[in-house]
């Protein structure tokens, strides 16, 4: 059994303190960024509108880099059909039935001509979906990682990403959760094992750079 005493960076340094290089070919993920987790009367709602407006000044930075800026949403068909054991497991899930208001971009964070949209069904946004071959195509090797939740969707993605061979940086400003203590403890496990976790200053810099 582990220390409970032992401080927790103490207990990972020597194992889990390796970094990844930030590459040549960049792209934006903005991650299931849409009103069910902005308007208080939706059962997702996180109280994250600093979480959206981060995502809004890294969108700005991205599109002045002209480096690619793909949205993710999360769409079923009416009754969750092809939800599976997800849409059972989270009932919430019933505000991204297709033509739900909720499931929307916010009026702030749109997708213009050019950039992707894709909708996906579970927690990766490359799990069910052409995400990787289009990164692919596009030439990408690195991927800043934005958006909601922390725990659940920007977590799986990541950790997809490193699997496909994408180096994921994880943009802590623009994450956000229902609760600060699954936020902060995944941004720690991530960094850990799966990807670098910066702030939004940082990934501007990366991005102008």
């Amino acid at each position: 059994m582990p220390n409970e005493n032992t401080n927790l960076s103490a207990n990972y340094a020597g194992a889990f303190d390796g970094h990844l290089p930030f590459g040549k070919r960049p792209a934006l993920i903005i991650i299931d960024v849409v009103m069910a987790y902005f308007e208080k009367d939706s059962p997702l709602y996180a109280g994250v509108e600093d979480a959206l407006a981060s995502n809004e000044r890294l969108l700005d930075a991205a599109r002045a880099a002209r480096i690619p800026v793909i949205f993710t949403n999360v769409v079923f068909q009416a009754g969750g059909v092809d939800g599976g054991l997800f849409y059972r497991k989270v009932p919430a899930l019933k505000c991204f039935d297709a033509g739900s208001p909720l499931g929307a971009f916010p009026p702030t964070l749109q997708p213009v001509a050019g950039e992707l949209v894709i909708s996906k069904q579970y927690a990766s946004a490359f799990f069910g979906t052409s995400l990787a071959s289009t990164l692919t195509a596009l030439g990408v090797d690195t991927l800043l990682l934005t958006g909601l939740s922390t725990s659940g969707c920007v977590r799986a993605t990541a950790l997809d990403a490193l699997q496909h061979g994408f180096a994921p940086f994880v943009v802590k400003d623009a994450c956000g959760d229902r609760h600060a203590a699954p936020h902060e403890a995944n941004l720690f496990d991530l960094q850990a094992k799966y990807a670098e976790v910066i702030g939004e200053a940082e990934a501007i810099d990366l991005l102008m750079g």
